[in-house]
């Protein structure tokens, strides 16, 4: 019987292993294949060669390829990487915590802080990097709020979180509706709607810079204590009496998460549905068990969001915004969880 097991197990590591590297395959060939994607497709040889020309390299090669390639495509690949990874990582944090499959990472009201923070920004005819770190401080903001507001609830701290979380989202909504009312239709509305919309038009090497650091600190605290989200997803009750700290453990996960999301969001805009679609996708694959489903989103969420953005620039003559892009792809996978779960 022992044996069984521990052969059960050993299949089940090896199943991870190659589930991990077919999906860095496909992130690989993903990035690859987005740099000939656009108005001026790069061939594989011309982007080696414009790697190669910043350490040194010298040979034929257009100078629009060089420029393209470390001004306009490298860095909105690395942004859609980083987002996608953010997003998934994020989402699958929070439905682990939540105990919620339909859970997304703007349930604590992240995106509408950021969005009613870069809205006040664009308003008051803000640079791109303030209106940068005005969406940031809105998003972190906006849970902050929520937290300290569900903490002195009679009810579950679970219960309250959404419920205040819900409340936020509206208010600030809200605060987004009233601006857009009082703003400039032939300018500051046009500047608004569009970012709302979600997009990596604008994205570039100083604006990712800025956004990887907070991204990179909120994977890497996830990551490394991924294995504590499967005892999060017991019942409070049951995890403390295993010793957990589990008003600790949610708070570093709702804080890490909120770093992703709120990154995410200053980086690209509001891009919806990837933090609820991509965990399922990735719980298909490898199972439930977070210290693997993490990683999994992570590298999917990834791969998604650099396709996706390919299928933005390259569908029609004009770009679309990549917002609206995951919202269509989105919108029907969240009717198939409903049905599905009913179904159940």
């Amino acid at each position: 019987m022992e044996l069984r097991v521990r052969e059960a197990a050993a299949r089940r590591r090896r199943y991870f292993r190659l589930v991990l590297l077919a999906l860095a395959l496909v992130l690989l060939g993903s990035a690859l294949f987005s740099f000939w994607v656009g108005y001026y497709p790069l061939t594989p040889d011309q982007v080696v060669k414009a790697f190669l020309s910043r350490f040194g390299w010298e040979g034929e090669l257009p100078d629009q390829a060089v420029t393209i390639f470390w001004k306009i495509r490298l860095p909105r690949i690395l942004s859609a990487l980083f987002i996608g990874a953010s997003l998934s990582v994020a989402g699958a944090t929070y439905q682990g915590m939540f105990r919620n499959p339909l859970v997304s990472p703007d349930i604590l009201g992240v995106s509408s802080g950021a969005s009613l923070g870069a809205a006040l920004a664009i308003l008051r005819g803000s640079p791109n990097w303030l209106i940068q770190v005005s969406a940031f401080v809105g998003g972190v903001a906006a849970v902050a709020f929520s937290y300290l507001v569900s903490r002195k609830s009679v009810h579950s701290q679970i219960l309250s979180l959404v419920l205040t979380g819900s409340m936020v989202m509206a208010l600030c909504n809200a605060g987004v509706t009233m601006i857009k009312y009082v703003s400039d239709p032939n300018d500051v509305l046009q500047q608004i709607t569009f970012w709302l919309m979600g997009s990596l038009t604008k994205a570039d090497m100083d604006s990712f810079r800025w956004s990887v650091i907070p991204m990179a600190v909120g994977l890497a605290v996830i990551l490394l204590l991924r294995w504590r989200l499967n005892l999060l997803t017991l019942d409070e009750e049951e995890a403390r009496t295993l010793g957990i700290n589990v008003r600790g453990y949610r708070i570093l996960f709702i804080a890490a998460s909120t770093l992703l999301s709120a990154a995410a969001v200053c980086l690209g805009g509001l891009i919806g549905w990837v933090g609820l679609m991509i965990p399922h996708m990735a719980r298909a694959l490898v199972g439930v068990d977070y210290s693997r489903l993490i990683p999994a989103s992570a590298m999917l969420g990834a791969a998604y969001l650099v396709l996706m953005d390919d299928l933005a620039r390259s569908v029609l003559s004009m770009e679309l915004p990549l917002g609206v892009v995951t919202s269509v792809m989105g919108a029907p996978f969240f009717i198939y969880l409903i049905l599905k779960r009913k179904e159940r």
